[in-house]
């Protein structure tokens, strides 16, 4: 039950643009969104990483409302749960006391079928990032989930994937550094003269101008649809029950083993990582992480209550 009290700067945009895309299905004006950006993003002016992500908030959803006016498919659900119990593979027998739950960004129907829709955002879209998607074990879960608790016959995933632009606002050139600049271009020059002026720092209006011009690339946004087998929801059946063995053994033991393939995934020390260095000590736990109840993202959220950024 322990929650960090600092959200790492991309999951917290994450959560920004997750909120802006379900709002923006849910039939929300994008102008209402963008007011939404500017309430999160309150007092970005003086909070340089706020700042740049209230800039990319701001183009990315505006880029995306120019890039799907209209939908290929129909939304039957926004930010659906599920919770149902785990199963035997082989006998169907419940296991207790272990129940699956999650939450989906959205059931959507196209061509007549149901897709679960999962949103990303990435820094890039190439080849090796949409072969990854294939692997993607979380969201063939999400398919044997509401295929097996909600009795909905999934036909696969509909990747919506939003590329993060890697445009920075210029900060334009100190006066020293124009001073040396300048210095070396008169050394340089033959008549012992230069235009040369002082780089100011970019305005708001110049970077927002930049960045939508920059999403009007349709390569900026790209839709990846993976369909679902039988056997591979048979396959995640089968290694539900092998955690489940696993946990009940580690548990049973009171023996976890440590996972450190996954402490900078995404480029990034895990949350816990301080904790798990400090061998749990207490007064990391007072001050890094706060007790919250378990699972509150599976929890309802009033649609007018805006993500906490």
């Amino acid at each position: 039950e322990l929650v960090p009290l600092e959200r790492a700067a991309n999951l917290s945009f994450g959560t920004l643009i997750h909120t802006g895309l379900e709002r923006w299905h849910a039939g929300t004006a994008l102008a209402d969104i963008l007011a939404l950006i500017d309430r999160v993003c309150r007092g970005h002016e003086q909070d340089e990483s706020l700042h740049e992500a209230w800039h990319l908030a701001r183009a990315m959803m505006t880029g995306y409302a120019a890039c799907y006016p209209d939908e290929s498919f129909t939304v039957r659900a926004l930010e659906q749960t599920f919770f149902g119990q785990l199963r035997h593979p082989r006998t169907g027998r419940a296991i207790r006391a272990l129940r699956l739950a999650g939450k989906v960004d959205g059931l959507v129907e196209m061509d007549g079928q149901l897709y679960v829709l999962e949103h990303k955002t990435t820094t890039s879209c190439d080849g090796a990032y949409l072969e990854r998607l294939w692997l993607d074990t979380q969201i063939t879960l999400y398919g044997y989930a509401l295929q097996r608790f909600a009795g909905l016959p999934i036909a696969g995933a509909i990747y919506n994937v939003l590329v993060k632009a890697r445009l920075q606002q210029g900060k334009g050139e100190t006066e020293e550094a124009f001073a040396a600049r300048r210095a070396d271009l008169l050394a340089k020059s033959k008549t012992g003269k230069t235009s040369a002026q002082r780089k100011l720092p970019e305005s708001d209006d110049e970077y927002q101008a930049r960045l939508l011009t920059r999403y009007r690339d349709p390569g900026m946004f790209h839709r990846e649809v993976i369909l679902f087998a039988p056997e591979d929801f048979s396959a995640v059946e089968d290694d539900l029950w092998e955690w489940v063995l696993q946990f009940r053994d580690a548990r049973r033991r009171q023996v976890f083993s440590r996972n450190t393939s996954h402490c900078f995934t995404y480029g990034r020390p895990c949350a816990y990582l301080p904790l798990c260095r400090a061998r749990g000590a207490d007064h990391l736990k007072a001050t890094l992480y706060e007790r919250r109840p378990p699972h509150e993202e599976l929890g309802e959220t009033p649609v007018d209550t805006d993500p906490v950024f």
